[in-house]
């Protein structure tokens, strides 16, 4: 393992708790080799004392569910990711039918908080028969949602306008979490107005990033998240390193900079936003 590829060392802790709105466990030992029990160890070290691990695929949201299941500190979310719903419908729509079927069988658990990610991606699936693919299994996934009350957790890349367009064909769930959000302020208020929490990622550190901190100032405090996409997304400094849940003090505080807030009063209102963006708690915390 190269140097490049090795876990950054542990940030200072933060002041309060805070969720790692989104991450992916099991392909991180993939890029750092950090297991995923040593990633939760890491995170509670640093305050970060939840996460919600996100299954992209059939394999991976049963995987979830049952890591879940094991660790109190951790819900899962469950969904074909777009790419992978375009993959399946290709191929044929019985296997995006029974990809589906797989979400919804394990959508009511209660260790499922989240159908998502899901969404539209139009920067890697850029055929239109692709796209119509990712538009039905969306709409799908939004049915899940409503019907088993969980939070719809939307993946959108180069697909904005089309992703409020299914959205309000399909009517807008109880609770939506755009995920690495990765819009302009007037995209950011167009999700606000339909109700959703924005979730920044490491990418709100990024020089050339300077609309989603824009976003990010104009986001009313109670709708604001964290996450790190782990392993992608690492923040500045540490970009091109593998990232992990530990590392979202890195995020927060540049979020924090951004808002002009003291950081224990941004931690509180993370940690307050994710368990009204994600339906309630979970016991019990991974660290008192």
């Amino acid at each position: 393992m190269n140097a490049r590829s090795e876990p950054p060392a542990a940030p200072e802790p933060l002041p309060g708790p805070v969720v790692d709105t989104h991450c992916h466990l099991d392909i991180t030992a993939e890029y750092s080799g950090l297991d995923a029990d040593d990633a939760l160890a890491r995170a509670a070290s640093v305050g970060v004392t939840r996460v919600v691990q996100i299954g992209c695929d059939a394999e991976q949201s049963r995987w979830a569910v049952d890591f879940a299941r094991n660790h109190p500190s951790v819900v899962a979310g469950v969904a074909l990711h777009p790419n992978d719903a375009a993959r399946l419908g290709l191929a044929s729509r019985r296997s995006l039918d029974e990809g589906l079927a797989v979400i919804e069988a394990l959508a009511p658990d209660p260790l499922v908080r989240v159908v998502g990610e899901t969404g539209l991606d139009f920067f890697r699936t850029p055929d239109a028969a692709g796209q119509a693919v990712q538009r039905d299994a969306f709409a799908a996934h939004i049915g899940f949602a409503k019907a088993y009350d969980r939070t719809l957790v939307i993946h959108d890349r180069d697909a904005h306008d089309a992703v409020l367009d299914v959205l309000d064909a399909e009517g807008v769930p109880d609770r939506v979490v755009m995920h690495c959000f990765s819009g302009d302020e007037a995209f950011a208020r167009a999700c606000l107005d339909r109700g959703a929490h924005l979730s920044f990622a490491g990418t709100v550190t990024f020089k050339a990033n300077a609309h989603l901190r824009r976003a990010l100032a104009i986001t009313p405090l109670d709708r604001v998240l964290v996450e790190t996409d782990a392993p992608f997304l690492t923040p500045e400094p540490l970009r091109g390193r593998p990232n992990a849940s530990y590392l979202v003090p890195v995020t927060a505080r540049a979020m924090a900079e951004v808002r002009a807030l003291p950081l224990e009063d941004l931690c509180r209102a993370l940690d307050e936003n994710a368990e009204a963006a994600l339906g309630g708690t979970w016991p019990p915390y991974a660290a008192a």
